[in-house]
């Protein structure tokens, strides 16, 4: 029997205190995923990501189309927070929750203002037919890498804007 794997990881060390790494991946998405990897194409959109559990991941359409593609699952700042991955094999909304991947991130303090920040997109077959194709994208240096190598530029333009 052949192992399987159903999901990918992704790791990154970002100049950034612990707290700062966790708030700007959370509350302040928006400054820093791609617009090419947003669910609202063809429309300015802000990302919104409610910081407790239960709280929804939604883009909000500057026409106000609200997009929702997450619910927290996990919330503990600044360590760990673990969310839903409501995007199908297609890159269309997910609205059956039995389908859904989670996404865990870690971020653990290395030394003061620097912070090794952990994926795990786990339970990818979830998705049902096609599952492979999205664990083979957001696994390829486009997925996650590119997200994580965004997140880590935003932590750096709060280092320039100090004079740091």
């Amino acid at each position: 029997m052949t192992d399987v794997q159903t999901a990918v990881s992704s790791s990154i060390v970002v100049d950034a205190p612990i707290h700062r790494a966790f708030a700007v991946f959370t509350e302040d998405m928006g400054s820093w995923w791609p617009p090419e990897h947003r669910m609202l194409q063809g429309q300015q959109s802000r990302m919104v990501f409610e910081p407790k559990k239960g709280g929804r991941a939604y883009e909000l359409g500057a026409d106000g189309t609200e997009c929702k593609w997450s619910t927290v699952l996990v919330w503990e700042p600044p360590g760990r927070v673990v969310f839903t991955w409501e995007i199908s094999p297609q890159w269309s909304l997910e609205t059956d929750p039995a389908k859904a991947s989670e996404v865990e991130v870690r971020f653990t303090a290395e030394a003061a203002g620097r912070t090794r920040v952990d994926i795990e997109h786990r339970n990818l077959d979830r998705h049902g037919e096609g599952w492979e194709n999205l664990r083979d994208a957001i696994g390829s240096p486009e997925g996650w890498p590119t997200e994580l190598a965004a997140f880590s530029r935003r932590l750096e333009e709060d280092k320039v804007a100090k004079g740091a």
